[in-house]
């Protein structure tokens, strides 16, 4: 999110209006119903997210114990089993849609 300054965005006249709500201070408006975006779609941290866990899915069918995917990417065990249990439910849902 960034900021942008009401002076540029804004006709003076709704700045004064808001002004007599709040002068001076910072206001945050939400976007419309609809327009929200899920968290991580802007930056990509969400797409990032998603292909780490299948990589990490991939390293541990390839047989990668689970110490060494802790090791490697920073988590926790449990972190790592339930990467692995939403991946495996994903694929075999993947494979139900095609048959």
């Amino acid at each position: 999110m960034k900021y942008l300054k009401a002076q540029n965005v804004l006709p003076k006249e709704v700045i004064t209006i808001i002004q007599e709500f709040i002068d001076g201070e910072f206001i945050y408006i939400p976007r419309k119903d609809g327009q929200q975006r899920a968290w991580g779609e802007k930056s990509g941290a969400r797409n990032s997210l998603k292909e780490r866990n299948r990589q990490i899915y991939a390293e541990y069918i390839k047989g990668v114990p689970i110490n060494s995917l802790i090791s490697k990417y920073y988590l926790s065990e449990q972190s790592i089993r339930r990467i692995i249990s939403m991946e495996k439910g994903l694929c075999s849902k993947s494979i139900h849609s095609r048959l």
